[in-house]
């Protein structure tokens, strides 16, 4: 059995975003070598691993170390998957170990924020800290429930809204400035409110598509029943 051949770069369709595009023209030179995209999303999980350690610790310099490392964790995200593409080496092993690598970089680095505020604001460290948990667990359950949703409906169904070529996680790009400004507190309350009520659409948005599905199911199994009723009368038809 010969082994297929991976698609042109040029003849994938260009990413909407711009990030994307540029994590496309770096990794085109990679098409061919043992590089493959489980290496970068690693990679993407070292850098976001060591970018919520250096949040988490309070000191101003190494919290502005961390989310520079964070904003380029995010950009490297986009890595894995250009690659995957570009060269033909998608795979469902993959696509979850992206998805839990992403999971995980985006709860400690709320987590590691919660710590970083604690660690300025001794009188709000409990309240800082719980802030912190309530985004990550937020996060978390959202990450849960869009791969539920993408195993059901396909990669459609949990695309990110995007316009002029940005989209909502482009956000942490902002992460450096908002350290430089000292605006983590404000940062974090905003994440401990809106990450829930995003978890809330989400799973409002995952009984939609249940129900969607169980109809759907539903209806497929009548339909099948019903077919051996038809034949069956027109069995009786011709036998008259």
């Amino acid at each position: 059995m010969t082994k297929s051949c991976p698609p042109h770069p040029k003849s994938v369709p260009e990413p909407a975003t711009w990030d994307a595009r540029l994590a496309r023209r770096l990794v085109t030179p990679l098409v061919g070598t043992p590089v493959t995209p489980n290496h970068l999303t690693t990679v993407r999980l070292a850098i976001g691993l060591a970018g919520a350690y250096c949040l988490s610790i309070g000191e101003f310099w190494l919290c502005s170390l961390g989310a520079v490392l964070i904003a380029l964790s995010n950009f490297v995200d986009h890595t894995d998957g250009e690659l995957a593409r570009i060269s033909g080496q998608s795979s469902k092993i993959g696509h979850f170990y992206d998805l839990a690598c992403d999971a995980l970089v985006t709860v400690l680095l709320f987590l590691g924020i919660g710590f970083y505020v604690a660690a300025h604001h001794p009188a709000q460290a409990l309240a800082a800290e719980w802030l912190g948990g309530i985004a990550g667990v937020a996060v978390a359950l959202i990450f849960f429930l869009r791969m539920r949703i993408e195993s059901m409906v396909g990669k459609s169904g949990t695309k990110q809204a995007s316009m002029g070529g940005f989209e909502t996680e482009d956000v942490l790009y902002l992460l450096p400035l908002v350290t430089v400004l000292n605006g983590m507190t404000p940062f974090l309350i905003a994440a401990a409110i809106g990450a829930p009520l995003f978890a809330v659409y989400v799973a409002v948005d995952y009984r939609r598509v249940t129900r969607r599905e169980r109809a759907e199911a539903a209806m497929h199994a009548n339909g099948k029943t019903a077919q051996p009723s038809r034949k069956e009368g027109n069995d009786f038809q011709a036998v008259r």
